[in-house]
Order: C-alpha cells, then structure tokens, then sequence
C-alpha cells in the first residue's frame, strides 16, 4: 500500500510540473517519465489531455498531439478504450470548406508515418483546387490562391501538432522569413539540399521527427521556387 501510495504521489507531481512547463525538452521528458510508470501513470496522462482538450478546451499545441501520440502507442486496454471513447475521431475535429475528411491525414501523422502523410497532403491541396489525376497531380503557383485559408491551415496545424512543431507550412515559411527569403539557405536549413544539390524523392529524404525542422512535407520542391513562395504569401497567414 505504501509502495502504491508512493507511486501515486509521484505521478501527481510529475504531472503538475508538465501543467507548469512551457520547454518542450522538458515536456518531453515528463511525459515519457510518467508513462513508464505503467497503468497510473498513463491513466494520469489520459486524464490531463481530457481535461485539456474537453473540459478546458484550451488552444491545442504540440503538448497535446504529444500526449495523444504516446497514448496511442499504449498496450493498456483500458487507455485504448478511453482514446476512443473521449477521441473517437482523433485528437481534433475539422469542419472542412469543401467538406474533406481529415481523419485518414491525421491518423497517418500520429503514426509517424510521414512519408504517406506528405502523399495525401500533396493529394489533398490538389483536390481543395478542383484537380484529380485525370488532369495533372501537382500544382501551378496560380492554384495556390484558390486554396481555402481555413483547410491550409488545418493541414498545417496537423503537421505542426504531430510533429511537436518541426514541420508544417508555416514553419517552412518562418525559417524562410528568417533566412530574408533566401531561397538557397531556406534549402540548406530544412535539409532539401545535400552539397548544393537537391536531394532524390523519395529515398534521399527525411521521414521521420530526427529530419532537421521544416523539412516537410515537401510540396512541390522539385518545379522550382514559384509555387512554394506563392503558398508562403498565401493570405492564410496574415488574415
């Protein structure tokens, strides 16, 4: 009882420090530190992201995907059953402009799986323009306008929150911001260059949280500049 008592109490306050961290190291840390700690530990878990996401609905950050990430990989039965019945859908629900799903995109990006992910993103912004593979499979800088500001954020929320806020749009667009626009040094940053020379798709890419930030998803990095600035002066991020 007592060895239980001990456990509980330290559960509690490794939780209270990850409530009052804003480094995500930090968070990291806490968050695989109190799911070691088995059943208690991940039960504690579950019940901060409930309380965040239900109970306070505060703004979502990449401690949110994190949590809902780690949970995920759980053996616990009991966790699994929470997920579903608190997440049914997954961590967020979207209401599209165009009515798309965004479940299959985000199921993929808390699997990790980026590779599959950067596909569908790829699919799904030629599908916000009214193409399909009947016409052409990629975009031209004039279709980026006709991109609805509230889908390409959602596709970069997604990437940012599942990614704990290395990769998405609008981080591509601040190390370019940062970089005074700088096509070439925005290449070497995000790692889409190797020795100056552009790396090979798929194989000679990065799918996976060790890529350096902003290294995907890719879209369009082959056809040359105009249609990436195009989407980093999309109105989506100064409205």
């Amino acid at each position: 009882m007592s060895q239980k008592l001990n456990i509980n109490l330290e559960v509690a306050k490794k939780i209270n420090e990850l409530k009052l961290s804003v480094f995500l190291k930090q968070q990291l840390s806490l968050i695989k530190e109190i799911f070691s700690y088995g059943v208690v530990g991940q039960e504690a878990l579950l019940d901060l992201l409930i309380s965040r996401r239900i109970l306070k609905n505060v703004n979502i950050s990449c401690l949110d995907g994190t949590l809902f990430q780690t949970l995920y990989s759980s053996d616990l039965q009991v966790i699994q059953q929470g997920l579903r019945n608190y997440f049914p859908n997954g961590l967020l629900e979207f209401t599209s402009s165009f009515h798309l799903d965004y479940r299959n995109l985000q199921t993929l990006l808390q699997n990790y799986d980026y590779q599959e992910a950067d596909r569908l993103t790829h699919t799904t912004l030629c599908n916000l323009v009214g193409l399909d593979d009947n016409k052409r499979n990629w975009l031209y800088f004039t279709d980026i306008p006709m991109i609805p500001s509230d889908d390409l954020l959602i596709i970069d929320l997604l990437w940012r929150i599942y990614s704990r806020e290395k990769f998405g749009f609008s981080k591509q667009r601040q190390i370019w911001l940062a970089n005074n626009c700088n096509w070439n040094r925005l290449w070497q940053n995000i790692g889409w260059t190797s020795k100056s020379q552009p790396l090979r798709y798929p194989n000679e890419f990065n799918w996976s949280l060790n890529a350096p930030s902003g290294h995907l998803p890719l879209f369009n990095q082959l056809r040359g500049v105009q249609v990436l600035s195009a989407l980093f002066n999309h109105k989506a991020w100064t409205n």
